[in-house]
């Protein structure tokens, strides 16, 4: 009897179904996550809060080594050699906050006269670690010609 339970209790999660969040699904097809964290050096790596598009190799290098002057950040991307020729870059830095759990989220959209990437800044509620952190985001999406707007 005693095996009977221990297999129910083991199988009964498995069998369960999970409810899927399907909210992000659209910007899953829009964009390829690269990276998102926060920049340690305390404002050194000369970075300004800025949202950037990047179409060219010469301007990724420029920011990936800038990116790097402190930390060697890039070394926890998803990827660094990217297709310019099929995709752009697009890249989100807030300003260098005084506490952790500072975050950027990024919901992109297309529509048929432009990209829409609305930038949405978290911050940590209740007590916060005191550090520096520049939170930043990065993804990249199809290349095309309509404008990117950002709100």
């Amino acid at each position: 009897m005693n095996k009977i339970i221990v297999i129910l209790i083991v199988l009964l999660p498995l069998s369960c179904k999970t409810k899927v969040n399907n909210s992000k699904m659209k910007d899953s097809k829009t964009s390829t996550l690269i990276a998102k964290g926060d920049l340690y050096g305390s404002g050194a790596e000369g970075i300004e809060k800025q949202n950037i598009v990047i179409s060219n190799r010469k301007d990724w290098d420029d920011l990936l080594e800038k990116m790097n002057s402190v930390n060697n950040v890039s070394d926890s991307f998803s990827e660094t050699e990217i297709d310019f020729s099929k995709f752009k870059v697009i890249a989100v830095f807030d300003e260098v906050k005084t506490t952790g759990g500072h975050s950027i989220e990024l919901n992109i959209t297309e529509h048929k006269d432009s990209v829409l990437v609305e930038v949405v800044h978290k911050s940590p509620e209740g007590m916060a670690t005191t550090v520096l952190t520049q939170p930043y985001y990065i993804t990249k999406i199809m290349k095309n010609d309509l404008p990117i707007r950002f709100k």
